[in-house]
């Protein structure tokens, strides 16, 4: 059920959020899933290390504005003093939020001992949760996965620890490391979560459709819904979540103007934010998603991959787009 929802001292007009997802909730995704619906916007992963260090990129991911509020940083690392100087960091900016990342499955991230690699270190796990507490007022998440295989399922272990050193709430991904985003994600463990811990419990993994978050929050019990990939090319999923979930409705698919209008308008901010050379190499990705499963899609996108002019480029949309005559096919697009 949609609903308000509080983490520490932040309280939130709705239980449906964006996931932190590297390369993609930069400050223009994020703006435009909250016009559709979404509450707390979480950015790209950011390295404390790279914090501490005063290093330009880890800066350009806390870029922000007046209409990306409230927002959650997500850091990372594996030096529990350097976390704890991270998160003043991140406080003194200005963030609402400060989240913990522990469920990152990269393998670039996994061999420096950040993302999920805390899973197998509960000890540093909850020094780290317990410096970062120590260090900021904010409210305090953590995400996490289901453990680094089938055979080391330790998830509900953690989520006590990230309670005892402080969390306000906890993500939860039930897929393991091993699976990395393959096979399916085990609801019931974030319904034993749920059971097992008295902060909120934010559930994520293979939300793809309004029908999916009602069944997780039904089934697993959780407080509040977290969306990651399907919202790739589809920032309306949040208008048809928080329809659905308050009264049942169903939203209709989004019109060709209005695709049409919201690609644009993403583009044009991804050219504000990044100017124009990096804007329009930046949105390639987004514009394959947002055309996938539209009919002719793969003709238009061959030929997008390669367009380095904005010019060219918003007149190639809206021409491709009044060719269709249907819309978007469910099965392809998942």
């Amino acid at each position: 059920m949609l609903s308000k929802m509080n983490i520490g001292s932040l309280s939130l007009r709705n239980n449906i959020f964006l996931a932190p997802m590297a390369g993609i909730t930069d400050l223009p995704f994020r703006v435009l899933t909250r016009k559709f619906g979404s509450s707390l916007c979480f950015t790209e992963m950011v390295s404390a290390n790279g914090l501490v260090r005063r290093t330009h990129k880890s800066y350009e991911y806390l870029k922000s504005s007046p209409d990306d509020s409230p927002l959650a940083v997500q850091i990372f690392g594996s030096d529990p003093d350097i976390l704890r100087e991270a998160a003043g960091i991140v406080t003194a900016l200005g963030a609402d939020l400060i989240d913990i990342n522990a469920g990152c499955p990269v393998k670039k991230v996994l061999k420096t001992g950040a993302g999920a690699a805390l899973m197998r270190d509960p000890a540093k796990f909850g020094a780290i949760v317990k410096n970062v507490r120590k260090a900021t007022h904010l409210p305090l998440t953590v995400k996490i996965r289901s453990g680094w295989g089938y055979d080391a399922l330790n998830a509900i272990e953690i989520a006590g620890i990230a309670e005892d050193c402080g969390a306000d709430a906890l993500s939860l991904h039930p897929r393991t490391v091993k699976q990395g985003f393959s096979g399916t994600a085990d609801w019931d463990l974030i319904g034993l979560a749920k059971k097992n811990i008295g902060i909120p419990v934010i559930g994520s993994g293979d939300i793809r459709k309004p029908e999916d978050a009602l069944k997780m929050i039904e089934e697993t019990g959780c407080d509040g819904v977290m969306v990651g990939r399907g919202a790739l090319g589809n920032p309306w999923i949040f208008k048809g979540l928080t329809a659905f979930m308050s009264n049942g409705a169903m939203t209709d698919s989004p019109s060709m103007i209005e695709r049409e209008e919201v690609i644009r308008r993403h583009l044009e901010m991804n050219i504000e934010l990044y100017g124009k050379k990096m804007g329009v190499k930046n949105f390639r990705k987004h514009l394959l998603w947002y055309t996938k499963g539209l009919k002719g899609g793969n003709k238009f996108r061959e030929a997008a991959v390669s367009v380095n002019e904005i010019s060219e480029l918003l007149e190639m949309v809206p021409e491709y787009l009044q060719t269709l005559s249907g819309g978007v096919s469910d099965a392809e697009r998942l």
